[in-house]
């Protein structure tokens, strides 16, 4: 008889993520998750496969617990640039707020350490940097088509710019002393191309 797993997979999961999102990849042991997780190596290889099979369901994992916000705030019904302007404003707050400052985003962190020389990290970032900036582009589109934007502007283009900077701000959220004023002020900048 099949013995029944004694521990929540999904929960053994999310306690994976946060603690491969504050610690990173190479920073994270086997014996570390084995002491988190509360569940022996076994159990995890058993589950989830290997560290690396672990990271990757547990990157998957964030991007779907993110995907319905930004959905819902770039989707909403009405005038399509309040909503753009909010997520680039809450980007910009999340990046200099603690404790979401200290951990990054966990795409973003992925980006950086892992997706240079792995395959299926560097794929797992690029899907969702690409679902971020086609909701971006379709909130742009449907700005234009209502007025909001003039229509010389390139919805495509200011998808890509807002993409980068909603990056680069997490990255300089985490890594600089005192980032608020330099987060705030591009963030700002950034949003006076939408007008």
């Amino acid at each position: 008889m099949a013995r029944t797993k004694e521990f929540d997979p999904d929960a053994v999961l999310q306690a994976a993520l946060e603690l491969f999102w504050r610690r990173g990849y190479e920073a994270t042991s086997m014996a570390d998750l084995v002491e988190h997780l509360g569940i022996a190596r076994a159990s995890i290889y058993a589950t989830f496969g290997s560290k690396h099979d672990l990271y990757l369901k547990a990157l998957d994992r964030y991007g779907e617990l993110n995907a319905p916000v930004l959905v819902r705030e770039l989707s909403a019904p009405g005038p399509a640039l309040p909503g753009v302007r909010a997520v680039v404003r809450r980007f910009a707050s999340e990046a200099t707020a603690e404790p979401s400052r200290a951990c990054g985003c966990f795409v973003v962190n992925t980006a950086v350490e892992l997706a240079p020389h792995d395959p299926d990290a560097a794929r797992r970032v690029d899907l969702g940097w690409e679902h971020l900036e086609t909701l971006l582009h379709s909130a742009l589109v449907r700005a234009q088509a209502q007025g909001e934007l003039a229509p010389g502007r390139d919805p495509r283009a200011l998808a890509r710019m807002l993409l980068v900077l909603l990056q680069g701000l997490r990255v300089v959220g985490k890594a600089s002393a005192d980032p608020t004023a330099r987060v705030r002020d591009a963030a700002e900048q950034a949003l006076t191309l939408l007008d």
